[in-house]
């Protein structure tokens, strides 16, 4: 009897997971529609402040529409708290992906595997998993529209890129707004309608950018830093537990420097020479979500605490680049070489995802997490085993330099691999991750002042065609 109840048990755990398997997403995302309109750009009926000087010009500007019609306008930190940089990053979670259209569908199929009594059996085959994140630098993006189940983000090349609004975003602790001449508001997620972002004018105070020098046992980083992802500005907090067991708070623009000294704790040194342990806090040990640091050669990188050694602040002379420091993307065009020794030629997509030069590659290496721009990348060469996951991947950056990445992240087997687009409205060659030997990128042009007017004249067409409410 105990045999057959297992049998039994058995059959009808197949008949559920068949059923699953039927009833299953096919994996077909699609992206929401392009709305035939959405509400145009607010009008401005003021004269615009003047231009921000140059220690001002890296902080977010914008005017955000409310839903209820009304206009803000001043300088802007996510979260209240958070992004308040042009290169800083707007996260979000793509809703489908549009690129999966182009590929055989039995490209894009695994095998799934079932664990029965510790044994692995083969079951069908599912689709992989094609949804991906969403990051763009503040610089990158032209305006920010929040529908009632996707969150619009238009790029300043013109690409519009559709986002989950009850996905992992940036826009979901609102947005805080230092209005000229008037009160600070908070404004929550759901009264926002629209952002328009445009070069930063002359605000009437501005905290000083944190900057400075990260110790790692991978190397050392400088640049604009973040501490625990979090903290940027002079003004903000840095908290931890003395020795005696009292909560000590201190602004970043009196320390000199951070040393980790354990798992859960850091020597914090001030600028007057004093010194002082701090512990039993994220900001100070266990917890901590690492230091990021936009290392102009990189792009940004995010340390590990585990990595982490020491940071020595140093002051910054401006707040970062400007609004229109950053250039439109371009295409992601070069040429891929297969391991059986094709080369395909053209404008390219990588991983199912990334298209172009402001898109990033991302991925580790020795507990150093790297988002790097493609526009710096020159080439990817896979190693020959590709069995062998402990080998690195060699990234060449244009400046010259190589990186050795872990096949992790965007480097590693999750990748959905890659569309070369031989020329315009040719269909693509579908090149899988596993097959690839070799990606040469081709060095982005410099970007002239045609191309900027080329681009802001497309989004101002774009936002006078567009009358009314959308998804």
């Amino acid at each position: 009897m105990r045999r057959l109840a297992v049998v039994a048990a058995v059959v009808a755990l197949l008949g559920v997971l068949l059923v699953l398997m039927i009833r299953r997403d096919d994996g077909q995302a699609t992206v929401p529609d392009q709305p035939a309109s959405a509400p145009p750009a607010p009008v401005r009926t003021s004269p615009p402040l003047p231009a921000a000087p140059a220690d001002q010009q890296g902080f977010l500007y914008g005017r955000i529409t409310r839903t209820d019609g009304t206009v803000v306008e001043g300088r802007l930190r996510f979260g209240g708290s958070e992004e308040a940089f042009w290169n800083d990053w707007f996260n979000g979670t793509k809703a489908g992906n549009p690129w999966a259209a182009r590929v055989p569908r039995e490209q894009l199929e695994e095998r799934r595997m079932i664990r029965l009594f510790g044994i692995e059996f083969p079951f069908g085959t599912r689709r992989r998993d094609l949804d991906r994140p969403f990051m763009s630098r503040f610089g990158d993006i032209a305006r920010i529209e929040a529908g009632a189940r996707t969150i619009r983000v238009t790029r300043r090349s013109g690409t519009v890129i559709a986002l989950d609004r009850f996905g992992a975003d940036d826009l979901a602790d609102g947005v805080r707004v230092w209005i000229p001449g008037q009160d600070t508001v908070d404004i929550g997620e759901w009264s926002i309608r629209s952002i328009e972002f445009e070069p930063t004018r002359q605000l009437d105070a501005a905290p000083q950018r944190l900057r400075g020098t990260v110790r790692t046992h991978a190397g050392t980083f400088s640049g604009f830093v973040q501490w625990n992802r979090s903290q940027r500005v002079g003004s903000d907090e840095l908290r931890g537990r003395t020795a005696a067991g009292g909560q000590r708070t201190i602004r970043f623009d009196a320390i000199h420097s951070i040393e980790r000294v354990g798992d859960d704790a850091s020597r914090v040194t001030l600028h007057d020479g004093s010194e002082i342990v701090l512990a039993g806090a994220r900001d100070v040990g266990e917890g901590h979500r690492g230091v990021s640091v936009d290392d102009e050669r990189y792009g940004r990188v995010l340390v590990s605490w585990d990595t982490f050694e020491r940071i020595d602040f140093a002051p910054a002379a401006d707040s970062g680049p400007g609004y229109d420091d950053f250039p439109p993307g371009r295409p992601l065009a070069g040429s891929v070489t297969t391991r059986d020794g094709r080369r395909l030629a053209g404008r390219l997509v990588f991983d199912l995802d990334e298209s172009e030069t402001t898109d990033t590659l991302d991925a580790p290496s020795g507990g150093v997490q790297f988002t790097i721009p493609f526009a710096l990348v020159a080439s990817i060469v896979l190693p020959e085993d590709d069995e062998d996951a402990s080998t690195f991947v060699r990234v060449m950056l244009h400046s010259g330099e190589a990186l050795g990445l872990e096949r992790r992240g965007d480097l590693g087997e999750a990748n959905a691999g890659l569309l070369v687009f031989p020329g315009e409205g040719q269909e693509p060659t579908y090149v899988p991750w596993q097959e690839l030997a070799r990606l040469d990128l081709d060095r982005p042009p410099a970007t002239t002042a045609a191309y900027r007017s080329e681009y802001r004249a497309k989004l101002l067409k774009t936002s006078i065609r567009r009358t009314g409410p959308w998804p």
